[in-house]
């Protein structure tokens, strides 16, 4: 059974089914199947979510268990634009569960049956994207080994693949049973039918008949008995009639007899965005980042999509930050390591400019993202020249980010100080590129300092651009167009810029107050050629992180920002150790406070936020563990003692490690929202 499965509308739910599982409020089913059922969900942004919650015949079945547990593992390694990403899951629950983010369309089968064959365009969309889906997928070192219509939705931004019930990885570990034929009789491949061999190049074969039936209507080899289709799959030539010239070629050479005489699927995307580009104005050069090909799939995807009013509209939180110009919508994604949501970042350390500021105090209190380019053309970077020193390494991380960087000059070259004035557009229009040294090192410590920080969400492809108005005495840092971003993107990207800005300022203010001249940004998010609105501002200084009275909390952006999947394993290994050592401090603990000893099963989850460098512990309490005041001020203590042992056991023995800030917050039932238990700067 398919997870996401979301060309079906939402139904009502039935009497027993869960009200909320994990994080998620369940509003309806999308679907069942043998495995289990298929809920709607929604979480505390309004993120819908499809929840395939196991039968509990199958959550008996300890080898069903462990195949799932390895389902998810698998599933978790592989990110991509063309894939459906799984947010979270608890292989371990009494009732497993995994979710997905859902995904609006029809399957590439029910859009065939309403709509008949791909053509044109949209057919080389179809096939550039699920060839790019194939490709991230071994990538991964994953064999999927059911690739087929059903599995492939076609969504408003491109084809997105589905579904690794069945893959296995490439070193063999399979999640199915041994000895058990696995696949769909027509998209399986000759050398699986002759000697059970499932590897990548089947699912290039599979990827063949998948374009031939989306452009045709008809499978490549027809249907029937299943011994007869699958003679004809060993046999026989396929029926590739009414595919354009090119891409026939292309699927007649992926259904090859001999694996070994197939395409791997990297020479596959770029083939196809060959054949893709030759229909458009735009040319994406092989080898090119997923994203970019994602992008060029969607401006050609034209595909009715079927709208579905029983999903509620989602809601926006609030957010405090002061300086934002716009309330943005974000949304939360989830990765998963163990069981439970993991999650984790890291900052490049590498410029004085960006660096954070070590540990030095400890505290705990209640409480507290693009392509595009600015009005002129970016002047070119000149390199940093290297340099060689016979003395020991500085360890940036110690270089703190002046908070002050004006106290005591009389006469600042930056004189707009304490002005609150919201940015006018003219600023971002009559903006220039850098001109001169020192402006381009700004530029250059600026778009280092972003890439970094959003590097660790996959979000590197937003790239900014920066730009000066010395009128305005104010640094611009604009993004966008992105087609299709996603929910919660322009919110990282808001807040990397704000921090990339504020720091590079604040250094340049302290060391050279009476000639830099630039003390304010802005940041600005292009929505046509001549229009930027500005969706946040501030200046540098009256200090760069959310600090009161000395002291640092936690607040709702970076709660969303560590919501977000990291791809680094760092950091990935880190929060997987963390929350152990979270749960296990707390239960060692439990004779001396009286409390019930907690696991995986309560939903601790703990994010990175690159921004501020700051470990952001949550739980939405499904089991009402931390309801009283005792329990959260417990759970305060531990998180403190926990995460701050652990992270500073990283901040000793790896020199790219910033983070050194922690908080906690617990889901409040009656508000709908998570307050803030504690949070603080671990002491070095």
């Amino acid at each position: 059974m398919s997870i996401a499965r979301p060309g079906g509308r939402v139904q009502p739910s039935r009497p027993g089914d869960p009200k909320r599982v994990g994080p998620y409020r369940i509003i309806g089913r999308l679907g069942s199947g043998g495995m289990g059922t298929v809920h709607a969900g929604l979480d505390r942004t309004g993120l819908r979510v499809a929840v395939k919650i196991i039968h509990p015949a199958q959550a008996e079945d300890p080898e069903f268990r462990a195949r799932f547990r390895r389902e998810v593992q698998l599933s978790a390694r592989v990110q991509g634009p063309c894939l459906i990403p799984l947010l979270a899951a608890d292989p371990d629950a009494d009732s497993p569960w995994l979710a997905t983010a859902y995904t609006p369309g029809l399957t590439l089968d029910q859009h065939l049956t309403a709509y008949g064959p791909l053509s044109g365009s949209a057919l080389l969309a179809f096939a550039s994207g699920t060839a790019q889906a194939l490709a991230d997928i071994h990538a991964a070192g994953i064999v999927h080994r059911d690739v087929k219509p059903q599995n492939v939705v076609l969504t408003p931004a491109g084809p997105r693949m589905l579904d690794f019930g069945i893959a296995h990885s490439a070193d063999g570990t399979s999640v199915t049973r041994t000895g058990v034929m696995t696949g769909t009789p027509g998209w399986i491949s000759p050398e699986h039918y002759r000697t059970g061999t499932a590897g990548p190049e089947g699912d290039v074969f599979a990827w063949g008949a998948l374009v031939a039936c989306a452009g045709t209507g008809r499978l490549p080899f027809g249907t029937g008995a299943l011994d007869a289709v699958a003679y004809r799959v060993m046999s026989e030539e396929p029926d590739l009639h009414d595919l354009p010239g090119g891409l026939q070629e292309l699927v007649e050479r992926a259904l090859a007899k001999e694996p070994s005489d197939r395409p791997v699927a990297p020479d596959v995307v770029t083939e196809c965005v060959g054949l893709l580009s030759a229909h458009t104005t735009q040319v994406v050069s092989p080898g090119s980042n997923p994203t970019l090909i994602s992008d060029l799939v969607a401006t050609q995807w034209h595909v009715p999509v079927p709208d579905d009013p029983a999903w509620p509209r989602p809601t926006s939180p609030a957010r405090k930050r002061a300086v934002t110009a716009v309330a943005i919508t974000c949304a939360a994604a989830i990765a998963v390591t163990s069981g439970l949501a993991a999650y984790a970042t890291m900052a490049d350390p590498g410029d004085t400019d960006l660096a954070r500021e070590a540990p030095v105090s400890s505290s705990r209190s209640s409480g507290e993202a693009s392509t595009g380019s600015a009005p002129t053309t970016t002047a070119e970077t000149e390199p940093a020249a290297p340099v060689t020193t016979s003395e020991p390494p500085v360890d940036l991380r110690a270089v703190r980010v002046p908070t002050d960087p004006l106290a005591g000059v009389s006469h600042p070259a930056y004189t707009r100080a304490g002005d609150e004035t919201q940015p006018h557009p003219d600023e971002w229009r009559t903006s220039t590129t850098a001109d001169g040294p020192e402006e381009r090192a700004a530029e250059q410590a600026i778009r280092e300092h972003m890439t970094s920080m959003l590097a660790t969400k996959d979000m590197d492809f937003m790239k900014p651009t920066i730009t000066f108005n010395l009128r305005a005495q104010t640094v611009l840092v604009t993004g966008g167009p992105v087609p299709q971003l996603p929910d919660g993107y322009q919110d990282v990207f808001r807040r990397a810029a704000q921090m990339a800005a504020c720091t590079a300022l604040a250094h340049r203010l302290k060391d050279k107050p009476t000639t830099w001249p630039y003390g304010r940004f802005s940041i600005h998010w292009k929505t046509s050629d001549v229009e930027a609105p500005a969706i946040g501002y501030g200046e540098a200084t009256g200090g760069c992180f959310g600090e009161i009275a000395g002291q640092w909390h936690g607040d709702e952006d970076g709660m969303a920002t560590a919501e977000f999947p990291s791809s680094d394993k760092a950091e990935i290994r880190v929060a997987d150790a963390t929350v152990k050592a979270i749960i296990a401090t707390w239960n060692t603990n439990t004779t001396e406070t009286n409390a019930d000893p907690i696991g995986t099963s309560d939903g601790l989850n703990l994010g990175f936020d690159p921004v501020e460098n700051a470990a952001y512990v949550w739980t939405d309490d499904p089991n009402g563990r931390f309801t009283s005041h005792f329990t959260q001020s417990t759970l305060a203590g531990t998180v403190e003692k926990a995460v701050c042992r652990k992270l500073m056991e990283e901040f000793n023995s790896n020199r790219s490690w910033n983070y050194t800030r922690w908080a906690v917050a617990v889901h409040d039932t009656y508000t709908d929202r998570r307050p803030f238990m504690g949070s603080g700067t671990c002491a070095s």
